[in-house]
């Protein structure tokens, strides 16, 4: 069983992007945070690490994804309300975020997302599991 999760993401400016994640309340942990990478706190088994590109490339032999033309994937958050879905959504947009769609609402579960400075998208939702319908 997995204990924690780290999704590796890499960014064009550090400083940049840690600002930006900073404005819509979330924080880092200093301890896996340097000058190429910050450890984004989303929950308390659930991280992001921003990494610049070129410690990324350290990583992986394959090519970065220009977020601009495609995408490889969409980090879902849930959160614990539809109010708390826009109230997100509308801090990104603020912190400088694009919103790539509308907001999707299926009754039961309602999303939103926004594409961050470097183009990665992060879709806000909330379900009501209790309003899903019964199989």
């Amino acid at each position: 069983m997995v204990s924690q999760i780290f999704v590796n993401l890499p960014v064009k400016d550090l400083n940049k992007s840690v600002e930006f994640f900073t404005k819509l309340g979330f924080k880092f942990n200093p301890k896996f945070t340097d000058k190429n990478a910050a450890c984004l706190i989303l929950g308390k088994n659930i991280f992001a690490m921003l990494l610049i590109k070129k410690f990324f490339k350290t990583f992986t032999k394959k090519e970065i994804t220009d977020t601009k033309k495609s995408k490889e994937v969409i980090n879902a958050l849930a959160v614990g309300s539809r109010k708390e879905v826009g109230e997100l959504v509308h801090k990104a947009v603020k912190a400088g975020a694009t919103t790539p769609r509308d907001p999707q609402d299926y009754g039961w579960m309602y999303g939103w997302g926004f594409a961050d400075l470097d183009g990665h998208l992060w879709e806000v939702f909330y379900m009501d599991e209790s309003k899903m319908e019964k199989k």
